[in-house]
């Protein structure tokens, strides 16, 4: 979703479009858009005055939004629904005085703009010794959860904090995102069989890296994290698993797999059916049916553009309909 959304703002807008940290975590994703002219910042001050502005799919502490909105440029929040509800969960806790345990990596961006929700009420840890080294809490509890984690990183935890507080608040649907945890439970099934494992992903997706540990943990002895085909090294034998990072697009695998050249085959391995669907945010969609009417109206319709609203369009080719 947060691809085309960015997509279309290339689309809609001349250069420079301006995106509030890395769009999605992964390098070569990024670097096609620097190249459409779209310019990744870390601080809103440095966007130029009325210029416009998306925030990332990881979404972003309400100062930031403040501050993005008083540019007095168009802005789209591309935020995930999934970290949106974790943002209302902590909002709702913290209002009714709860104080909150938040499982998440320091400094990645989905944890920081969640404590900035309520930062006098939530208590950051990685690790069950975090959760034994926290103070006593009087009152009442929450534990909330950094969507990217993997499940095993997240149990662990979750156990320690109900060890020390049983009467914990915790939501009643995981925080956990569907399309990580779903790649968990896939590559937990193949990795035992597994010579080598080879993981798409950049060294700062949480999910990609959740997904060499968990590998690497479920018995492959061989764990290969690549952003790209080119990185593979030429000495892989015998059976080679091939899984990807949420963000990775699937060119990507489709490149990884082609340079592998599997001399018996590739054997796909799915445990479930994905059916979720996010449409990009309402104000973009309107946007750009007032883009359209507006030149099937002067101009006529000419060229091949990438419809965000097409549930069924992948983000990949999303991107090439753009060049």
């Amino acid at each position: 979703m947060a691809i085309k959304a960015l997509a279309a703002m290339v689309r809609a807008f001349p250069p420079p479009v301006y995106c509030y940290h890395e769009i999605v975590h992964n390098r070569l994703v990024v670097q096609r858009f620097e190249d459409m002219g779209v310019v990744f910042v870390d601080d809103i001050a440095e966007v130029p005055e009325g210029a416009p502005i998306m925030l990332s799919a990881h979404g972003s502490a309400p100062e930031v939004v403040e501050a993005a909105t008083n540019t007095g440029g168009y802005i789209v929040d591309s935020v995930c629904p999934l970290v949106t509800k974790v943002h209302h969960e902590v909002k709702v806790r913290a209002g009714k005085g709860y104080q909150i345990v938040y499982v998440g990596h320091e400094g990645h961006e989905e944890a920081v703009g969640t404590m900035a929700v309520a930062p006098e009420a939530i208590h950051r840890v990685e690790s069950v010794e975090e959760v034994e080294a926290l103070p006593q809490i009087e009152g009442p509890t929450a534990l909330l959860a950094q969507t990217t984690l993997s499940h095993r990183d997240w149990s662990s935890v979750q156990d320690a904090a109900l060890d020390r507080w049983p009467d914990m608040w915790t939501p009643g649907r995981s925080d956990l995102c569907f399309a990580t945890t779903n790649r968990q439970g896939a590559l937990t099934k193949i990795a035992p069989d597994c010579d080598a494992m080879v993981v798409i992903g950049s060294s700062n997706s949480s999910n990609t890296m959740a997904l060499a540990r968990l590998a690497a943990e479920s018995g492959c002895d061989r764990v290969l994290r690549v952003n790209t085909a080119d990185e593979l090294p030429d000495d892989l034998t015998g059976v080679v698993g091939v899984t990807a990072g949420a963000s990775a697009s699937e060119e990507l695998v489709e490149s990884v797999i082609n340079r592998l050249a599997p001399v018996n085959g590739v054997s796909e391995v799915k445990i479930t059916e994905e059916d979720e669907y996010f449409p990009a945010p309402r104000k973009l969609r309107d946007l750009l049916s007032a883009i359209d009417a507006a030149t099937r109206l002067t101009l006529g319709a000419t060229g091949e553009k990438p419809p965000t609203g097409d549930r069924h369009l992948g983000a990949s080719e999303v991107l090439r309909l753009l060049g």
